[in-house]
This record gives structure tokens, C-alpha cells and sequence, in this order.
């Protein structure tokens, strides 16, 4: 999903050199549901900065409080460390080292995410727009959790193949790269379209990282794992009001 942000971002770009329509800064609220192999809302408030002599291309920032909700989740070893065997941006495009991943199961995830986003559009008109937005940093809060750890088959690390343990939403949140990034994080990339000089409505894909920390760790590759990252993709949609 990453890989399409950074292949829009080059997109939009390319575009402000050809823009001729001019669209001026603007805040606004939003609100946005997504459905799939889950449940999620986000609600946001966005100030957008137009940017070059056309003003098209916008960029912008924006705090977002991101909710998911799922039954019957198996989430993944997290720490790019193990599932990619580095932690820099070469992690984004190296290939998971399956022997490394375990699976935490949960019969109920979560988490709600409060962060800063940071916010990136282009102007296709003055009533349509493209754009993607991605959380930077923040907190993320909600209920304990019990589940299940069960080890990689090709690893054993369990007696009985797996072990009951307490989890809570991981606190901190950040940015960073890939499977580098901490906690819980929301992306997106949309189409806004303008009803009227107030009301929008947009449509695209959310991206969430939803992420536990287990009291039990872990020992994988000589390393103690306590955190399990949930990657969910679905269809967005929501209404934007300009003030």
C-alpha cells in the first residue's frame, strides 16, 4: 500500500507542472467509514495550504482519530527487525522472512488511534480532487485483550504449539517505514468531489495498522517479540464540510 502511496506522491507532483486551475487553502472536517474484514471510522479535522503559482497541488496537516473494530484476527510478528531482517526504508521493499513470523490470535480487536496526518492533494478541478493522507504520531487507547500466541511451525517455540496471553492496544504510535512503523496507523488515498463550496464527498481505500503489545514474549532469532500488527485494506468512504 505504501508502494502506492509513494507511486501517487510522484503522480501529483508531476502534475503541478501542468496545473492551470487555481484552489485556494482551506480547512474542513471530516468523517469516513470503511467495511470489509472489518470495521473502521475516522473522523478529522484538515487544514490544507495550496502550494506553487497555480495552487493546485495542496499539501497540508491534520489530527485524526481512527477506530477498528474486527472478530477472529490473526495478527503478525510486527517488528520489521524480524519480519524483514532490517529496520531502515529497505524494509519497505524486502520480503517478509516467514521462518521469523508467529501469529498472535484474537477472537475481538480494538483499538482507537488518535494522530497527526499529514495530508498531500492535487487539484484536478475546482470540484474534484485526488489526494492520500497518512498518520505520523500519536497515541493509540482501548481495552485488554486476551489471545493466543501460536508459534511458527518451523521454529517451535512453544511445548504445545501455543500459549494464552493478555494484550493491550500498544500505546505510542509513529511513522517510520513499512513494518518499522509503531503502534496504530491510518493512511488513505481518495478522490474528493465537491458538491458544493462546502460539502464534499470522497471515496478510495484505507490502509490501518492495528497493533497489541502481549505480556508474553516471544523469543524469535535471538530477539524477545511482544508486539502484533494487524494490516487491514478497505473501501473508504466519507463527506467533507469546508468552513
Amino acid at each position: 500500500m505504501k508502494k502506492i502511496f509513494v507511486c501517487l506522491f510522484l503522480t501529483i507532483v508531476a502534475l503541478q507542472a501542468f496545473s492551470q486551475t487555481t484552489a485556494q487553502s482551506y480547512q474542513a472536517i471530516d468523517a469516513g467509514f470503511s467495511a470489509g474484514k472489518g470495521f473502521s471510522s475516522a473522523f478529522s479535522y484538515i487544514k490544507i495550504f495550496g502550494v506553487g503559482k497555480h495552487k493546485r497541488f495542496g499539501v497540508g496537516y491534520g489530527i485524526r482519530l481512527s477506530s477498528f473494530w474486527a472478530k477472529d484476527i490473526d495478527m503478525r510478528t510486527a517488528p520489521a527487525s524480524l519480519t524483514s531482517g532490517t529496520s531502515s526504508f529497505a524494509a519497505l521493499f524486502a520480503e517478509d522472512l516467514v521462518a521469523n513470523i508467529d501469529t498472535f490470535r484474537l477472537n475481538t480487536v480494538q483499538v482507537n488511534a488518535l494522530n497527526v496526518s499529514i495530508n498531500l492533494q492535487y487539484a484536478l478541478s475546482r470540484k474534484l480532487e485526488v489526494g492520500m493522507n497518512i498518520d505520523a504520531v500519536g497515541f493509540t487507547f482501548g481495552a485488554n485483550q486476551q489471545g493466543r500466541l501460536i508459534a511458527n511451525a518451523s521454529k517451535r517455540t512453544f511445548a504445545n504449539g501455543s500459549v494464552v496471553s493478555e494484550a493491550m492496544p500498544t500505546t505510542f504510535n509513529l511513522l517510520l517505514v513499512s513494518d518499522s512503523d509503531l503502534g496504530s496507523l491510518n493512511s488513505e488515498i481518495f478522490a474528493r468531489y465537491w458538491l458544493n463550496e462546502k460539502v464534499a464527498i470522497r471515496a478510495g481505500l484505507s490502509f490501518m495498522f492495528s497493533e497489541y503489545t502481549t505480556t508474553q514474549k516471544v523469543n524469535v532469532a535471538n530477539e524477545q517479540n511482544d508486539r502484533w500488527r494487524y494490516k487491514s485494506l478497505l473501501p473508504l468512504i466519507a463527506v467533507s464540510y469546508k468552513f
